[in-house]
């Protein structure tokens, strides 16, 4: 079988019980796997299918449907993602710490108190020498699992 494209997304559907009664079988993928239009994966029950997305397609998202059948549908699931969840104390230790994370070329995503988080946060995907430098410098942060909503991407650089 071969996806070529998203039909919608769990977590956007107008009504939340438009799908209730259907077996969901999931294609787990890890965060990296989102980003490729064109792969290959297996759904939790065995069956192989093809993903070729069209030039200009979004990442692929958890929740997103890729099939849907009688009383079946294919669905993406995204593996948790080991990252810093790092809420500095004010806008001063937030600058000083997004820039030398800057410096890094590290990616990160941003989230205000209305997120799942509850606070201000910067989102970063682990690092043993960001961690340190977290550590040294007495910035608060927690090191979770997490489900991210966009993934991350390696960052482009030139001088």
């Amino acid at each position: 079988m071969i996806i070529d494209k998203v039909l919608g997304n769990l977590h956007e559907l107008p009504d939340p019980d438009a799908y209730a009664g259907l077996h969901q079988e999931k294609v787990v993928l890890p965060s990296a796997q989102l980003v490729k239009r064109i792969q290959r994966a297996t759904t939790d029950h065995g069956k192989e299918i093809g993903i070729r997305l069209p030039p200009g397609s979004g990442d692929l998202r958890d929740g997103d449907i890729l099939h849907l059948e009688a009383t079946n549908m294919i669905v993406v699931s995204v593996l948790p993602t080991d990252v810093l969840v790092i809420a500095p104390r004010s806008i001063h230790e937030m600058g000083v710490t997004a820039h030398s994370l800057g410096n890094r070329h590290l990616q990160a995503q941003f989230f205000d108190s209305s997120s799942e988080y509850g606070a201000d946060v910067m989102v970063c995907a682990y690092d043993h020498t960001v961690e340190d430098y977290l550590r040294h410098n007495s910035v608060p942060y927690t090191r979770q699992e997490r489900v991210m909503p966009v993934p991350f991407r390696h960052a482009e650089h030139s001088h």
